[in-house]
């Protein structure tokens, strides 16, 4: 980055804050595009298809986000970057949730839907696909493999 130690500390008292920073940001960025991505769709399911490309595009476009949180997330202790992250998740999971009801509700999604684990699940699926890029040190394995894996999951929660 073109920083000295030194210089990076006159910003930051520590790396937690730095850290902190950086979750933050994260958070801000994150959950702003997909909000975007959701409001610019015409029914609950595309808008959970709008979110799902624009957190697979956010990780394509910041690969080194998925590294700082898994690294993060290997302390036991919980840390204020974890707790962040926890954060983070636990509103994008409202998001959805809320998505989820929405699409019961008007009959695009399955009515015994279990709004929670499917969130979960879309997360968890995003999680998966952003690890299995980094062990193949390909960060554009996501953009491929994402549309087919989508399309399994919108399998799933889709009414009948």
């Amino acid at each position: 980055m073109g920083l000295t130690q030194g210089a990076l500390f006159r910003h930051f008292p520590n790396k937690d804050a730095i850290l902190q920073a950086v979750m933050e940001w994260v958070t801000n960025q994150l959950l702003s595009r997909v909000e975007k991505a959701a409001k610019k769709a015409s029914s609950p399911l595309a808008a959970i298809e709008a979110m799902f490309m624009a957190h697979v595009e956010f990780a394509i476009q910041h690969p080194g986000v998925p590294r700082i949180l898994f690294g993060e997330l290997q302390h036991a202790e919980q840390t204020m970057p974890k707790r962040l992250a926890q954060s983070l998740i636990r509103r994008y999971g409202e998001q959805l949730n809320r998505l989820i009801e929405e699409g019961k509700a008007c009959g695009e999604l399955d009515d015994k839907l279990d709004a929670e684990a499917s969130a979960t699940l879309f997360i968890g699926i995003i999680q998966g696909l952003v690890m299995q890029s980094l062990l193949a040190g390909e960060v554009g394995l996501i953009r491929r493999d994402a549309p087919r894996v989508f399309a399994i999951y919108q399998r799933g929660i889709r009414s009948a």
